[in-house]
C-alpha cells in the first residue's frame, strides 16, 4: 500500500538529510513500514519547494519521481495523505493551516509556530478536522536518551538530585573563505523566526518533560555573541536573533524537584564526548549521555575525593564509569518516528507526540525569553482546555 506525502522543504539542511535521505528514502528502500495485518506502508512523496531546479536534482538523485512548486496543487491531491513541513519557522503556521483544511494529516519540524498562541490554534483546528498531527520530536529517539531513560525506568539514579546539559558547536561566521557557516542565515534573524532559545528550548521541553519530570519553570539569559554574519550570498547581515542561551528549569517528578541547568550555543567549542551531552545525578549513581553512548557510576563503584590543590590529583575519573549496553537502540531517531507516525496515520496506533506536546515546547521557548527580557525567574503553567493557565 502506498501513501502520498508532500514533503515541503527537503532543500534544506534538516528537511534533505534526516526527514528524506535517512528517513523517507531509506523507508522506501525497506519496501516501507510493516502494519498490523502483515502489510507494508510504502511512502510516495512529493518534493514541494520554491526552485524546480534543486527539486529534481534531488529527486533524481534518490530515485524520487514527483516534484512541484506548487504546494496548493499538492494539497489539492487526493493522493496526498499526509502534509509534512521543514520550511522557516516563520512560514510554518501558514502551511500547515493550509494542509489541515484541505483534510492531510500533519507531521511537521519543531517549533510548531513562532508563539503558543498560534500553536494551540493549530492543535485546535486539527482536531476539528479532524486529522493526525505530530511534530518532530527526535531527542527521545537518539541511543543515548534512550539508554538514560532506561536507567531513569530502572530507578538506577534513586532520587535524581540534577541534570546538566551542554549542547552546541561553533557555527562559523561566513567571513572564512574555506569555512563556509553550517547553518543557514535565518536562524540568527529574529524577524525570520531564528534564535537558539525558540529552536533548542522545544527540544529541551520535551526531553525533560519525558525522561525527567514535568517542567514547572523557567530562568533564562540569552545573547547574541555574534553580532554580525555573512549570508548565503556573501553578503554581511547584522544578527538580531540570540545565538546563546544560559537557563536553569525547576522539574518535578514523585519524588520532589529536580535542578536541571542546560547551556546552548552556536559560539562555543567543543570539549565534551559528543554535541550534545547530559549528565544525571542522584542519591544511588549518576549517569553521562551523548547522542549514542551512555555511562554510568552506581554508588557503590563512587571515588571519595578529597580537595587538596597542593598535590597532583590521585584519581582516573573516567575509568569509574561502565558504558550502558546496547538494546536495539541503534536506528536513526527521525526515521523511528517517521515509522511510529505513518503507523499511526495507517493503523491508528498510538502517536503521543502531536501538537498539543508541540505547543509545549514554543510555550517554553516563550516564557525563557520573557525571563531574560525581565531577568527573573517565570513559571511554566500548563496547557489545558487549548489555553495556558499560570499557577
Amino acid at each position: 500500500m502506498r501513501v502520498g506525502i508532500i514533503m515541503n522543504g527537503v532543500t534544506g539542511r534538516m528537511g534533505l538529510n534526516q526527514h528524506l535521505v535517512r528517513s523517507i528514502v531509506a523507508i522506501r528502500q525497506e519496501h516501507g513500514v510493516a502494519l498490523p495485518d502483515g502489510t507494508r506502508l510504502v511512502p510516495d512523496p512529493v518534493l514541494v519547494g520554491r526552485s524546480e531546479t534543486k527539486l529534481r536534482e534531488i529527486a533524481r538523485t534518490h530515485g524520487i519521481e514527483r516534484v512541484s512548486t506548487d504546494l496548493d496543487a499538492c494539497l489539492a491531491d487526493s493522493t496526498n495523505a499526509i502534509y509534512f513541513d521543514a520550511t522557516l519557522t516563520s512560514l510554518r503556521a501558514d502551511h500547515v493551516r493550509r494542509a489541515i483544511a484541505a483534510g492531510k494529516h500533519v507531521y511537521c519540524e519543531k517549533p510548531l509556530a513562532p508563539t503558543t498562541a498560534e500553536a494551540l490554534d493549530l492543535a485546535r483546528r486539527a482536531e476539528r478536522r479532524p486529522v493526525k498531527h505530530g511534530v518532530v520530536q527526535d531527542k527521545l529517539f537518539l541511543p543515548g536518551i534512550r539508554k538514560l531513560k532506561r536507567l531513569v525506568d530502572a530507578s538506577f539514579f534513586g532520587r535524581i538530585l540534577s541534570v546538566r546539559g551542554e549542547f552546541g558547536y561553533w557555527v562559523f561566521e561566513g567571513t572564512d573563505d574555506d569555512q563556509p557557516p553550517q547553518r543557514p542565515s535565518w536562524n540568527y534573524r529574529k524577524e525570520d523566526g531564528g534564535g537558539i532559545i525558540l529552536d533548542m528550548f522545544a527540544h529541551w521541553r520535551y526531553l525533560l518533560d519525558h525522561t525527567f519530570g514535568a517542567v514547572r519553570a523557567v530562568q533564562c539569559t540569552g545573547a547574541t555573541h555574534i553580532p554580525e554574519r555573512v549570508d548565503e550570498r556573501g553578503q554581511r547581515y547584522a544578527a538580531t536573533a540570540d545565538d546563546a542561551a544560559y537557563a536553569t528549569f525547576l522539574m518535578q517528578n514523585a519524588h520532589g524537584d529536580i535542578v536541571a541547568q542546560f547551556n546552548s550555543s552556536w559560539a562555543v567549542r567543543v570539549y565534551r564526548d559528543d554535541l550534545l551531552q547530559i549528565q544525571v545525578d542522584g542519591t544511588l549513581g549518576s549517569a553521562v549521555a551523548g547522542l549514542r553512548g551512555c555511562k554510568m557510576q552506581p554508588r557503590a563503584a563512587t571515588p571519595r575525593p578529597v580537595w587538596n590543590p597542593d598535590v597532583p590529583n590521585a584519581f582516573d575519573f573516567y575509568e569509574q564509569w561502565q558504558e550502558v549496553p546496547d538494546s536495539g537502540d541503534v536506528d536513526n531517531a527521525f526515521k523511528a518516528q517517521w515509522e511510529l507516525f505513518l503507523r499511526h496515520v495507517a493503523a491508528g496506533e498510538p502517536f503521543p507526540h502531536d501538537f498539543h506536546e508541540g505547543a509545549k515546547g514554543v510555550q517554553l521557548a516563550e516564557l525563557g525569553l520573557q525571563s531574560w527580557a525581565e531577568r527573573r525567574w517565570v513559571d511554566v503553567p500548563p496547557l489545558r482546555n487549548g489555553e495556558g493557565v499560570r499557577g
